[in-house]
């Protein structure tokens, strides 16, 4: 089964597009929705979350998310520490889920896929780019956050040339029925590429 790492920055629109390709049967892996869980449910994540960022990392046995967030979106180190805590288990789970696949294969949305390395285990990639003016607007209101705060995880994000570079299929979103368009083509393409 070849596995399809899908990328791009914050507010690109990864999620709109992997649900995309799930209307075309693939199944699909969201890295972030499944780490998210993992640091709610696995006491090694919590007990060394707590250990680097505090007992104030979880408020009645739930992360609390925006303290992590100001913790790590300004601190370059740290965000490296809780990627090198969470990302490992993300990746046994990845691994796990795709025993259980039967699909030709399967895609696999990370938002840091380039910069972790992961893209290494992929046959295929794909970075979804927006211009950064549509990425602001849609995570200020999507996160009901402030441009300040998601600027600050771009710059701590690859540039779309550098994810560009490293890929084997690009999509832009900026029109959704575009989109749609675009995402189909590159599904036939790795169809035809597998079978």
């Amino acid at each position: 089964m070849k596995i399809v790492g899908l990328t791009g920055g914050i507010g690109s629109g990864k999620t709109t597009v992997a649900k995309m390709f799930e209307t075309f049967g693939i199944p699909v892996y969201i890295a972030d929705f499944e780490a998210k869980l993992l640091m709610n449910r696995s006491k090694i994540i919590k007990r060394k979350l707590k250990q680097l960022l505090g007992d104030e990392a979880y408020v009645n046995d739930t992360l609390h998310r925006p303290f992590v967030a100001q913790k790590i979106f300004h601190n370059k180190q740290l965000l490296n520490e809780v990627n090198a805590i969470v990302h490992p288990k993300v990746a046994s789970h990845f691994k796990r889920w795709l025993k259980k696949q039967t699909a030709v294969y399967v895609i696999k949305e990370v938002a840091i896929l380039f910069e972790n390395d992961s893209y290494k285990e992929c046959d295929f990639t794909i970075t979804i780019t927006a211009s950064k003016e549509d990425r602001l607007r849609r995570v200020v209101k999507r996160d009901n956050s402030s441009e300040e705060r998601v600027t600050a995880i771009m710059n701590n994000q690859w540039s779309d040339e550098q994810r560009i570079e490293l890929s084997d299929f690009v999509i832009e979103n900026t029109d959704i029925n575009e989109t749609r368009r675009l995402a189909e083509k590159v599904h036939l393409k790795i169809l035809k590429s597998i079978v």
